[in-house]
C-alpha cells in the first residue's frame, strides 16, 4: 500500500472464482476489486478511530469503464484510489485498475463510487463530520476520466 499526495494504491489479489467462461475477470467482480481495495484504505485514512465502515456507510452509485480484458493471474492487480468529490452525507471515490508489473501502463478500467454515510438505527444518511472532511481532504484529486464523459 502506497500514497501520495493524493492517491493511495493497494494490491488486490485476484481469486479463480472471478474468472469468466473466456479467462476473463468478470465484470462483476471488478467491483469486489473496488470493493476490496477500498475496504482497506478507509481503515488506513482513519486510524485510531472507529472508521466508517464501522459506524456506517453504503454505496449509492457506481460508475465503472473497462479498458481492456483481464484474464485471471496468481499475481495482484494495483488498484489506485482516491476522493473525487465531497458532499453533505458523503463522497466519491476514483479508481484507476492496472497492472503493477508494467509500472502500471496496462489499465484494465476506470471506476467511481458514491458512497454516504448512513444511520442504520433512524434509516437515514448522517453529515460528515469536519473529522471526516479533513481526513478525506488529504485523498482528494481530479475527477475520473471517464472516456465517454470527454475528461
Amino acid at each position: 500500500m502506497a500514497t501520495d499526495s493524493q492517491h493511495y494504491t493497494v494490491q488486490v489479489p485476484l481469486r479463480w472464482s472471478d474468472m469468466d467462461a473466456y479467462g476473463h475477470v468478470n465484470n462483476v467482480q471488478f467491483l469486489r476489486l473496488l470493493e476490496d481495495a477500498r475496504v482497506v484504505g478507509i481503515r488506513e485514512w482513519f486510524v485510531g478511530r472507529p472508521s466508517m465502515l464501522d459506524e456506517g456507510i453504503v454505496v449509492s452509485r457506481h460508475a465503472i469503464e473497462y479498458r481492456a480484458p483481464l484474464t485471471y493471474r496468481p499475481a495482484p492487480v494495483e488498484v489506485e484510489m482516491w476522493v473525487t468529490h465531497v458532499h453533505g452525507a458523503g463522497f466519491d471515490l476514483g479508481y484507476v485498475v492496472r497492472d503493477p508489473a508494467d509500472a502500471g501502463e496496462q489499465v484494465y478500467a476506470v471506476a467511481e463510487t458514491g458512497l454516504v454515510y448512513y444511520d442504520f438505527a433512524s434509516a437515514r444518511p448522517r453529515r460528515l463530520t469536519p473529522d471526516d472532511r479533513a481526513a478525506l481532504a488529504a485523498h482528494t484529486g481530479d475527477p475520473v476520466r471517464f472516456r465517454w464523459a470527454g475528461r
